[in-house]
């Protein structure tokens, strides 16, 4: 930061980000299998980005679940959480 102003002088917005994941390791401890612990972590990712977008994840997966079956595997990123409003407004107009 000392030859760029624009970055900033801490990393709050990264700390505050893991907060969840810090509060959360001893429950995540025993997620039955290492299999399970996997998708856990993808589940808790895609909630993060929807964090991120400002998108509820209770919308976004329910979505994402209805429409799954019926997407064309080239158009599987429209159903990314960074996708989702784009995809809502494609839809509604």
């Amino acid at each position: 930061y000392l030859h760029d102003g624009n970055l900033l002088i801490d990393n709050n917005q990264i700390e505050n980000s893991l907060r969840g994941l810090a509060l959360g390791r001893k429950n995540y401890l025993f997620a039955g299998s290492h299999d399970a612990a996997q998708r856990a972590a993808m589940i808790y990712s895609f909630f993060a980005i929807c964090k991120k977008h400002n998108i509820n994840p209770y919308n976004w997966l329910k979505n994402t679940l209805l429409n799954i079956s019926t997407i064309n595997h080239k158009n599987i990123t429209d159903l990314y959480p960074q996708n989702f409003n784009k995809v809502q407004q494609l839809t509604n107009m």
